[in-house]
C-alpha cells in the first residue's frame, strides 16, 4: 500500500516538532550535547547521501530520512533506552498517520537500533542511520563551553573544527573526515572517547558492503 507520509510532512508536523524540542530540552538539562533540529536534520542529510550513494530507491531514501528525523524523540522520556522508547513513540505517531506496516517496521527498527548500547545494523536504513548519527560531530553541538576542562565529551566535540561524511570517488568507502584543534583535545583523546562508536560505524558499513574510514587531521585512524 502506498503512503502519503513524506519527510516534508514529518518536518512540518507540529506534534513531532514539540517532541523533538522537548526531547532536546531533557538532554540539555542532563548536560548532554545538542540533539535538536540541527542534529536530526544533519543526520537526515547524511542518511540521504548514504542511501542515494548505494542506489536505493526514492522511497527507501525518504523512509531513512524520516527515521533520522525521529530517531531521538525517546529522549523526552529518558536518555536511558531512548532508542527503544523512541521507536515505540514513532510507531504510534506513524500508525496514526496510516503509514503502511512495512514502512513503519523499517523506521522503528532503525530508531530502536541506532544507539551504541544496543545497536545492530538490521537493514540498510538502520545501518545508514547508525553511521549518520555518529558522524554528526561538531563544535556547535557543545552547550557547556565554560566546563570543557571538566567534561571530556564536550572537550572532544568542541575540538572538532570541521567534519564531513562522504563516499570515496569509487563509492567503496564512507569517509568521516575531521579537523581537530589539538590545543583543545588530542586526536587520540577523540579516538578514546568515540572508539565504540567508530567500531559500530565500521560494522554498519560492512553491512552496506562498503568500508568505513575515519580520517583526522589528514591521518587515517580506522
Amino acid at each position: 500500500m502506498a503512503s502519503n507520509v513524506t519527510y516534508k510532512y514529518i518536518k512540518q508536523n507540529p506534534d513531532i516538532h514539540t517532541y523533538i524540542k522537548n526531547a532536546d530540552a531533557a538532554v540539555e538539562a542532563q548536560g548532554y550535547t545538542e540533539h535538536s533540529f540541527a542534529h536530526v536534520e544533519k543526520v537526515a542529510e547524511y542518511v540521504k547521501m548514504i542511501l542515494e550513494g548505494l542506489d536505493c530507491d526514492d522511497r527507501k531514501v525518504e523512509l531513512g530520512m524520516i527515521a533520522a528525523y525521529l530517531h531521538d524523540i525517546g529522549n523526552v522520556i529518558n536518555r536511558v533506552d531512548h532508542a527503544q522508547s523512541g521507536a515505540v513513540m514513532a510507531f504510534r505517531l506513524l500508525d496514526n498517520l496510516n503509514m503502511p506496516a512495512d514502512e513503519i517496521c523499517d523506521i522503528i527498527s532503525a530508531i530502536g537500533n541506532h544507539d551504541e548500547g544496543t545497536a545492530q545494523p538490521l537493514n540498510a536504513i538502520t545501518a545508514a542511520l547508525i553511521i549518520a548519527d555518529k558522524a554528526d560531530v561538531r563544535r556547535s553541538r557543545v552547550r557547556n563551553i565554560g566546563d570543557l576542562a571538566l567534561d571530556i565529551h564536550d572537550r572532544v566535540n568542541f575540538a572538532v573544527e570541521s567534519s564531513n561524511l562522504s563516499f570515496s570517488e569509487d563509492k567503496k568507502e564512507l569517509i568521516l573526515e575531521l579537523t581537530i584543534d589539538n590545543r583543545i583535545s588530542s586526536v587520540m583523546e577523540y579516538f578514546e572517547i568515540f572508539m565504540k562508536r567508530m567500531i559500530l560505524c565500521k560494522k554498519s558499513a560492512d553491512f552496506l558492503g562498503v568500508r568505513f574510514r575515519l580520517r583526522a587531521n589528514g591521518s587515517d585512524l580506522v
